[in-house]
């Protein structure tokens, strides 16, 4: 596909919007926080299902699992949505010399809404393991993992995934915007929604490893999140993002094995 270019305000209007839903991502994140730590609980409501009484662990209410899926989805738009920006530049521009020549494509909004479509699901995945280890008390009130076996574990994983061909294969085609989108080019509106779901779906494949590390470091530690997005931003954009991947998962694996060897 030819390369297309986009005029400049037609960059800083989807730059404005995905930076603002960002900001307001974290903006509920923060003030989610914040409602935690001062009420000294994991959640800002009455979360008295999920807690940890000695051995005994009260199964969560449907209220509950609605709040923690929403905790997650917000997440994953605040952690990933920046991550898309190329993409969507790239998709923008295609669509703006399409409707240029005759044949209008649908808006950028409709492919980011796909995207952010499967990183919806994953947050209802995320949501699940998040119960089942809650139940098999793994977990903190904090949300944070109470096992240094199931920590190192967790650690091992993400580290040896950053070795893997699968990991490598979705990173070069989110490293690659112009490659994915001559690759994998749908018309219409049902074809963009399709594309941006296919483009989460590389994006959650080459990240979902990392995701399983909030459960080491904190689901809600905004600090341990800010890291984890900026190690995305970092291996999909800059030029050694890769290379940095793989040194960085040998960490993980040293620091797993380290946290094991301590138990």
């Amino acid at each position: 596909m030819e390369q297309a270019r986009l005029p400049r305000r037609d960059r800083v209007a989807i730059y404005a919007a995905l930076v603002g839903v960002t900001v307001l991502s974290w903006a509920y994140l923060i003030r989610m926080a914040a409602d935690m730590d001062m009420s000294g609980m994991d959640m800002p409501m009455d979360m008295s299902s999920m807690a940890h009484e000695g051995l005994q662990i009260k199964p969560w209410a449907s209220a509950d699992f609605a709040y923690m899926f929403l905790m997650w989805a917000v997440m994953m738009v605040g952690m990933m949505v920046p991550t898309a920006i190329p993409m969507t530049l790239i998709y923008a521009a295609v669509a703006r010399k399409a409707a240029g020549q005759g044949t209008p494509l649908a808006p950028s909004a409709v492919f980011i809404s796909g995207y952010i479509a499967m990183w919806t699901i994953f947050s209802a995945g995320a949501t699940i393991a998040q119960w089942g280890l809650d139940q098999a008390a793994l977990l903190s009130p904090m949300m944070v993992s109470n096992s240094p076996i199931f920590g190192a574990s967790l650690l091992i994983v993400a580290g040896l995934y950053q070795m893997t061909p699968a990991k490598n294969a979705c990173l070069d085609h989110c490293r690659s915007p112009a490659h994915f989108i001559s690759g994998h080019w749908r018309p219409g509106t049902r074809g963009a929604f399709l594309m941006g779901l296919e483009h989460g779906a590389f994006c959650l494949g080459c990240c979902w490893a990392l995701m399983g590390l909030l459960f080491f470091g904190g689901v809600m530690n905004l600090l341990w999140i800010a890291g984890i997005t900026v190690f995305v931003l970092i291996e999909k954009v800059l030029p050694f993002g890769g290379q940095g991947g793989r040194i960085a998962g040998a960490v993980m694996i040293i620091c797993g094995l380290t946290v094991l060897s301590q138990t």
